[in-house]
């Protein structure tokens, strides 16, 4: 079957399905009305089959509609990937690089490796978009970013991952808790201790939750909040103490909280560099790239509880 059917006809169609009607859908993509009903009826002369049941206030896919706008969505998404691939490339040739972290690593492992690579090359524009774990691996994904320091025990292909440092878990508890007078505990130290969670999406709970069921430690009443922030004020106000990794304990310095290493077993965390080999990386891209891989060589600073690979 020859068809002619370009972006433009798929981006319309997905339009008028999605806003429910051919206004609408041409206030969306700025052109006359007249211009939609002409692509769409393009679209279903090429197909041999009418896509929108149409009435005088309602337009709704019909059942071949609805197949080819499943179809339609896939490759504009295919699409739309692929070209911020390569939007990213010709970005890092004009000096721009984009990396997705988690907050924790945002704010303590990357900052010395950036200080790093902006004293060589000042002109650089380097932007860091924080989140959670599964929204840095979908901006990796998405090609929206050149690349993430994430923790990630396994990436989605064809995302590639590559460790460059590990941090270890330690207690953090209000000042004056029992705690203070030990120089370490163990993790069954924790049990019937009031405790203060990070939420279920965290990757810090994930290892928390492990490792206390792996140990069968059960704690006290548990207060959760998603924030690292939030976990230290409330850890302060005396509800309870927490565990967390050596990289976030600097970001809870705000709250005056005392901490111990914890043992039995120790747990690390292992912070990995991922990117897309699809994506082609510029110059300056490829530079932090190997900065990060090489940290430790290059004796970048950690806080303490943290070391690169």
């Amino acid at each position: 079957m020859g068809m002619d059917i370009g972006i433009r006809h798929l981006r319309t169609t997905v339009a008028v399905a999605d806003l429910g009607g051919y206004t609408a859908a041409a206030r969306e993509l700025r052109v006359a009305q007249s211009s939609v009903s002409r692509t769409v009826l393009e679209v279903e002369r090429q197909l041999g089959v009418s896509l929108f049941d149409r009435t005088t206030r309602t337009v709704r896919p019909t059942a071949d509609g609805e197949q080819f706008l499943a179809i339609a969505r896939r490759l504009l998404a295919d699409f739309d990937t692929a070209l911020n691939h390569f939007d990213g490339y010709l970005a890092g040739t004009r000096g721009t690089v984009s990396v997705a972290a988690l907050p924790s690593l945002a704010g303590t492992l990357l900052p010395p490796v950036i200080s790093a690579f902006r004293a060589e090359r000042a002109g650089v524009v380097v932007t860091i978009r924080d989140g959670l774990s599964r929204e840095v691996l979908g901006h990796v994904a998405e090609g929206t970013v050149d690349m993430a320091v994430t923790v990630a025990a396994t990436v989605p292909p064809p995302l590639r991952a590559r460790r460059v440092a590990t941090d270890r878990f330690a207690c953090v508890f209000p000042r004056g808790h029992r705690f203070a007078e030990r120089a370490e505990l163990t993790w069954a130290d924790l049990a019937a201790e009031p405790f203060v969670a990070f939420d279920p999406t965290s990757s810090i709970r994930t290892y928390v939750d492990r490792t206390l069921s792996a140990r069968e430690v059960p704690t006290g009443p548990v207060t959760e909040a998603r924030n690292i922030g939030a976990v230290a004020g409330l850890v302060g106000a005396g509800l309870g103490v927490s565990a967390v990794p050596g990289l976030v304990l600097p970001m809870m310095a705000f709250a005056d909280l005392d901490q111990r290493p914890l043992t039995g077993p120790v747990v690390e965390r292992d912070l990995c560099l991922i990117h897309d080999p699809a994506r082609p990386l510029s110059r300056p891209a490829l530079a932090l790239m190997e900065l990060l891989a090489s940290a430790r060589s290059q004796r970048l600073r950690l806080p303490p509880g943290a070391e690169w690979a």
